[in-house]
């Protein structure tokens, strides 16, 4: 802790409605030194203090535009590092809590992306075969893989365009962490589910044989998001029985058999503006995260809209829910005695190409 660093164990005390008061004087004290990014899984005592809100796209663009000094981030660490890799030298990019990860980012490493590197190099010419996509929930580690190996980021919302961008440049696709946005991708894209395959990567060769390998278009990482784990195809069964006519939504990061079984497949920009643009009376079943849902309940409501979360038990995301608005006020109250806390800083050599990879993403989107 700095000599000057406000202590966290002061604010953890603090009830929701203590903070409220502080984290809007801070910010006003801040002024235009502060931009505060809020991703919509956040929680609502959190997300009606970001400036901007938005998927991993759309927050890393104005991460990237941002002219602020301070970048808090409310979201989870790979959030945070693309701000820091996307915005300029005299901006810090801070999480208010460190233990806000992404266990689906966790899954892939760089030393098993680089040893299943290594293994697909020795049944074939890898680095003119494969093309390295990494979805944006990720660390900047394996960002800078993509950009050393030609490769790529991509998100949920244009995953798409990415694939395609991949496969023109080279036969195949080695695509991490999340093994569902990949296959409901490809499959869209028409790619046979038998030419995508799964690498485990606790076996020798991904526990494929060479012939898999060799004609698979997709390789795809064995790693998934837990919260999008929960959908299963009867929930939508149950749901289509009561309501014949409703409309089923799903984020793409859930299983396929959820996904065929949707009538619109988006990231969470894609289910906020379809919902959103629905006539009133529409009656929806979203599969993705529950902030998220609630949020698009309570504006469907005033507009005579009926929204419904896919899954009987609840779940949210656990890590994004570390930011509270205790460790939002914390953090923002250290910025006003001058003292930065929780920066998140890419090192050079990560960084630079991270950031190949990250703008070649941002190049396609435009």
């Amino acid at each position: 802790m700095g000599i000057h660093e406000l202590a966290i164990e002061s604010f953890l005390a603090l009830t929701d409605e203590q903070c409220e008061e502080r984290i809007i004087a801070a910010k006003a004290k801040l002024g235009n030194r502060l931009i505060i990014l809020g991703h919509h899984y956040q929680r609502e005592e959190v997300f009606r203090h970001a400036d901007f809100s938005g998927d991993s796209l759309k927050l890393s663009r104005q991460a990237a535009q941002s002219g602020a000094e301070y970048i808090v981030f409310c979201g989870v660490h790979f959030m945070a590092e693309v701000a820091d890799i996307l915005s300029g030298p005299e901006q810090k990019a801070i999480l208010p809590d460190l233990a806000a990860g992404c266990s689906m980012a966790d899954m892939a490493s760089l030393d098993k992306v680089e040893r299943a590197w290594q293994e697909l190099s020795l049944i074939l010419d890898a680095d003119n075969q494969i093309t390295p996509v990494t979805y944006i929930n990720s660390a900047a580690n394996l960002k800078a893989f993509c950009g050393r190996h030609g490769g790529i980021v991509c998100t949920s919302g244009n995953a798409r365009a990415v694939l395609e961008w991949a496969l023109n440049q080279r036969e195949q696709v080695l695509f991490f962490p999340d093994q569902h946005l990949g296959r409901n991708t490809g499959y869209r894209m028409g790619i046979p589910l038998e030419q995508m395959v799964v690498w485990d990567f606790d076996q020798p060769n991904g526990g494929l044989t060479a012939a898999q390998i060799h004609q698979a278009k997709l390789i795809l990482w064995d790693g998934f998001c837990s919260v999008h784990q929960v959908f299963q195809p009867e929930h939508i069964d149950r749901f289509r029985a009561i309501y014949p006519d409703a409309k089923v939504i799903s984020h793409p990061e859930a299983s396929f058999e959820v996904c065929q079984k949707s009538d619109e497949v988006g990231s969470t920009e894609y289910i906020i503006k379809t919902v959103n643009a629905s006539p009133p009376g529409t009656r929806w079943l979203i599969g993705t995260e529950l902030n998220l849902v609630n949020r698009l309940a309570k504006i469907g409501q005033a507009e005579g809209k009926l929204v419904h979360f896919m899954s009987p038990t609840i779940c949210m995301c656990s890590t994004m829910f570390r930011i509270d608005p205790q460790h939002l006020l914390w953090t923002l109250e250290n910025l006003v005695a001058g003292q930065v806390v929780n920066q998140i800083k890419v090192p050079i050599e990560e960084a630079q190409p991270a950031r190949v990879a990250l703008e070649q993403m941002l190049a396609i989107s435009a």
